[in-house]
């Protein structure tokens, strides 16, 4: 399978969408795959050919929640905010369709593994927005941003804490970050980061231990750490270097973007993209009446959407998943660490396997989705090649097993009870925080309740309720004792490296487990041995077998992604080499002559 992507440069929380196929279901679908059929038939790209100068666009993105508005990769970390800055946002590097970092991008890349260095230089001609070029110390700031604790970024991790000093820039204990050099001063281009370990992972885009991206200094030098996320230079006019600036927001809702005449590749085709949320409910309805130029198929929606004239599909399995997780500790700020807890109500792992097995993933994709949506068994995608471990296999229903695996827990029923008390004896009653923001989502979820019940456990919904995508990540993020398991998903960085999303430092670890054993398992995969490839591979599978055993994560869902893009639109491809972050690149992309 070819490597297909949502985000390069980093993990993303993604919506519902990604939870299960949203929609409303067709009976006569229940058991068809023709939705896969159809996906494996679209090309990745819509015809390439030279596109007229001009014209406007319209984009569609399905949310039924506003868009948060951070425009700023450093303190983002949604995948709306990303789709909504899209047009504008490029990262410092391009890459072939493997993912592997090329020259042709806005920055070169070389990496010393001797000198334990890599040098970023960006090119003369990458002007921001407003016409002045993109500096070394652009590239260094975005490391202050992220690494100053004020700024409150979700992307400091363990695996850039390995630049020389970024760790005690971080702490406090030094003003500046001593392993970023600037060998031609701050107004020069050329960057020289110094690490304390070289890791296999480096030539890849999205290896997490080196940032792509740039922040205009010159633009927000003045705006104090603590004050950039809700500063309207990040929230309402922010800088870019990509082929589009933003002309007109109106906030959480719709963005309008024009060209940027100091785009660095030469001038945009199209003089407009609009881009405005529409609830998920009427997409299907929103590409009968041909409202949009892209709009993405809401995947249970595909039957009645398939013949649509006017435009031509292109799909690709991105990638992502979605996951269900077990918060089994905290976050500990003052460490920036997590503190698991073994007495955690979650923290028995047979409860977690037999709620695994109790699901009935594969039932649900088929009835909802025609088979655009599909049960995966690991937390490393099967696009990742060889460090996908094929013999891992998941949690398919079982609610034999499931039952099994409780009695064995102790988790007993007192007699004439319904449900079963934990092994103390005492009543269980376990939360669940899914999201909203799909039509059949209500549905979907108390389904599962519903299996829940059938092996004694009491699961209840968190609130009452299905939570908004921003409410559900705020009690996530921040251990809400309200939530003990919880329904999310990601769109990942194209590389396979686990520490940003299960290391012990990793913000996004929100299950909150360390042990030593993982910790052991993820150095071993970047360590300096990992340079032999089938030493890290095996390392690789070594970890997913690991993760199955714990069941800390349980993985549920890919998709494939299907765009319904008008006709008329030429130059749109979702290739690894044709994209930047993850997007098309929007320059190219044009109406036929």
């Amino acid at each position: 399978m070819k490597r297909r992507m949502l985000g390069t440069f980093g993990v993303l929380l993604a919506g519902a969408a990604l939870l299960a196929g949203c929609g409303k279901s067709s009976s006569s679908s229940s058991s068809s795959n023709s939705g896969a059929k159809d996906a494996k038939k679209f090309p990745e790209a819509t015809a390439t050919a030279t596109a007229k100068k001009g014209g406007s666009i319209t984009i569609a993105e399905e949310s039924d929640t506003p868009v948060k508005g951070v425009f700023l990769n450093e303190l983002s970390d949604s995948q709306y905010d990303s789709d909504f800055m899209s047009f504008g946002n490029e990262t410092l590097f391009a890459t072939d369709d493997q993912y592997k970092i090329t020259n042709k991008g806005a920055a070169t890349f070389k990496m010393d593994r001797k000198a334990k260095t890599v040098t970023i230089e960006v090119k003369k001609g990458v002007k921001w927005s407003d016409g002045k070029q993109v500096t070394a110390k652009d590239v260094e700031y975005s490391y202050e941003i992220i690494a100053n604790k004020a700024s409150q970024s979700s992307r400091y991790t363990s695996s850039l804490a390995d630049i020389v000093g970024l760790a005690e820039y971080h702490e406090g204990k030094s003003k500046k970050i001593s392993g970023i050099e600037m060998p031609d001063g701050e107004n020069g281009r050329k960057v020289v980061l110094h690490f304390k370990e070289m890791k296999p992972g480096m030539t890849q885009s999205g290896n997490g231990f080196f940032w792509e991206c740039a922040a205009p200094y010159h633009y927000l030098k003045d705006v104090p750490f603590s004050k950039l996320q809700s500063s309207d230079k990040v929230r309402k006019n922010p800088l870019f270097f990509g082929a589009y600036k933003l002309s007109k927001l109106v906030r959480g809702q719709s963005a309008t973007w024009v060209r940027n005449p100091y785009y660095y590749r030469g001038k945009a085709k199209l003089d407009k993209i609009t881009i405005s949320v529409i609830s998920p409910n009427s997409a299907s309805q929103s590409i009968k009446s041909k409202k949009f130029d892209i709009i993405d198929v809401v995947n249970s929606q595909w039957k009645e959407v398939k013949g649509t004239k006017g435009y031509n599909f292109v799909a690709q399995i991105p990638l992502s998943y979605s996951y269900m997780g077990f918060k089994v500790g905290k976050w500990d700020k003052k460490t920036g660490s997590v503190k698991m807890n073994k007495n955690s109500k979650m923290g028995n792992r047979y409860l977690r396997q037999a709620m695994g097995y109790a699901m009935n993933v594969d039932e649900v994709n088929q009835h909802y989705t025609q088979g655009l949506s599909f049960r995966v068994k690991t937390l490393v995608p099967e696009a990742f090649g060889d460090f996908y471990d094929k013999s891992v296999k998941g949690f398919p229903l079982n609610i034999k097993k499931a039952n099994a695996l409780l009695d064995k827990a102790g988790y007993k029923k007192k007699k004439g009870e319904t449900y079963r008390r934990d092994p103390n004896g005492k009543k269980l009653t376990i939360h669940l925080a899914a999201m909203s923001g799909s039509p059949n989502q209500e549905a979907i979820v108390q389904n599962y309740l519903q299996q829940w019940k059938k092996i004694g456990l009491h699961v209840t919904l968190t609130t009452g309720r299905l939570i908004e995508f921003n409410s559900f990540y705020d009690k996530v993020q921040n251990d809400d004792p309200s939530v003990d398991v919880f329904m999310a998903a990601w769109s990942l960085s194209s590389e396979p490296t686990q520490d940003d999303l299960y290391g012990p430092k990793a913000p996004y670890n929100y299950e909150r487990f360390a042990t030593s054993e993982n910790t052991k398992l993820l150095k071993e995969m970047s360590s300096d041995k990992a340079f032999n490839h089938s030493y890290r591979v095996q390392k690789f599978h070594e970890w997913q077998q690991y993760m199955q055993k714990e069941a800390f994560v349980i993985p549920l869902n890919n998709s494939y992604s299907i765009k319904a893009v008008d006709s008329k639109l030429i130059n749109l491809s979702l290739k690894p080499s044709q994209m930047n972050n993850g997007f098309p690149l929007w320059y190219k992309v044009g109406f036929k002559k």
